[in-house]
């Protein structure tokens, strides 16, 4: 389902902005009201309740458009080094898990509209460092192309970015807004990618989310146009029928997608800040999310149990095998006694991980 903006806010000072009123021509016919603000900023202080799904805010970035991923530093968990793009924060779907809940205090879809000069910036440390491989990705604080009709976000990004032999974008999704990438012709170093699960939480624990089938024929369609793709099984939750659930999206995946043009495949477990749990339990009363046992794990956060963990992954290995043996597996804030147990191998360090996946980037995109 199309997210619906019904009323976006501007800062007086930012009001004759291009970008503004393009945004206001994408949004005719949805004919949301306008709110001009006094400050630069609008500071809108919130309950966690109420997030304002449907309210736009545009404004200036004024911090790096370039961060790291937001795993847990100085732990044994193994992260990918991954890095964000920073185009906005928020997201218009409402999945019952999702940690953004949690961390912003500030309410309604939050977009940049400086993304171009903050591009400026980024690049400039892509082309300061060529041996260096840049995975960057705009989908961790906000969903990379749900607001893609009303932002143009790759319509600015990618001929930006695309062709430069040391940076790969990733940009992630639970929607089929396709139609603006599509339209481009730019391929080189872009991979689109979908966050799935099993059947019975995108139905049930998803909101606004595109249905698994949808999604995963939305990839079928820009792997047939040229793009590279990938996958996300994150976070995985245990339910009644789990193995009939995810052996679904498994058959799903092998009766559509070629699995030769498939960059990663990456699956992580339901983990949460102990904080999160009465927020979710506020705006999702009727989730089926914390039926599981949970242990609190060494970052702090709330875990299945290890166990648990690498029966998890070890299913969906060996189901994901029998659709292909060559593809690019990888677990996300895992141990690397989970990855021995689960997968077989292990990267053994952050470092190793991330050069791992580097070297599947330059295999796909035949950076030779």
């Amino acid at each position: 389902m199309r997210a619906k903006i019904g009323r976006v806010v501007v800062s007086k000072e930012l009001l004759d902005r291009e970008e503004v009123r393009e945004v206001l021509d994408r949004l005719q016919r949805e004919k949301p009201s306008l709110e001009i603000h006094p400050q630069r900023f609008p500071e809108v202080e919130s309950s966690h309740g109420g997030l304002q799904k449907d309210i736009l805010y545009l404004l200036e970035h004024k911090g790096k458009f370039l961060k790291p991923c937001p795993g847990t530093p100085g732990t044994e968990y193994i992260c990918c080094g991954y890095q964000i793009l920073h185009v906005g924060t928020n997201c218009p779907l409402d999945c019952s898990y999702c940690i953004l809940q949690g961390y912003f205090n500030q309410p309604g879809l939050r977009a940049f509209l400086n993304i171009e000069e903050g591009l400026g910036h980024v690049l400039k440390e892509v082309s300061s460092r060529p041996t260096e491989v840049f995975r960057l990705g705009t989908g961790e604080f906000t969903d990379s192309l749900a607001l893609d009709h009303v932002l143009n976000w790759s319509g600015k990004i990618l001929p930006r970015v695309s062709g430069i032999r040391n940076l790969a974008l990733e940009l992630k999704t639970k929607t089929v807004e396709i139609e603006g990438i599509l339209k481009s012709k730019l391929r080189q170093g872009i991979i689109v990618s979908w966050s799935i699960n099993s059947p019975y939480v995108c139905g049930r624990e998803e909101k606004g989310a595109a249905p698994l089938k949808k999604r995963i024929l939305a990839a079928k369609k820009c792997q047939e146009e040229g793009f590279a793709i990938g996958f996300h099984f994150d976070p995985m939750l245990y339910h009644s029928n789990w193995k009939e659930g995810y052996s679904a999206s498994v058959e799903l995946l092998s009766k559509h997608i070629d699995p030769k043009r498939v960059v990663w495949i990456s699956m992580g477990s339901f983990r949460f800040p102990p904080n999160l749990k009465p927020i979710i339990l506020s705006r999702h009363p009727n989730t089926k999310i914390f039926d599981g046992e949970f242990v609190r794990a060494p970052d702090g956060k709330m875990r299945y149990f290890k166990p648990l963990r690498v029966e998890l992954y070890g299913f969906m290995r060996e189901k994901l095998k029998t659709w292909s043996s060559d593809l690019c597996l990888y677990l996300c804030m895992e141990s690397s006694d989970v990855w021995e147990n689960a997968l077989g191998w292990s990267p053994n360090s952050s470092e190793e991980l991330a050069r791992y996946l580097d070297r599947r980037v330059k295999t796909i995109f035949k950076w030779h």
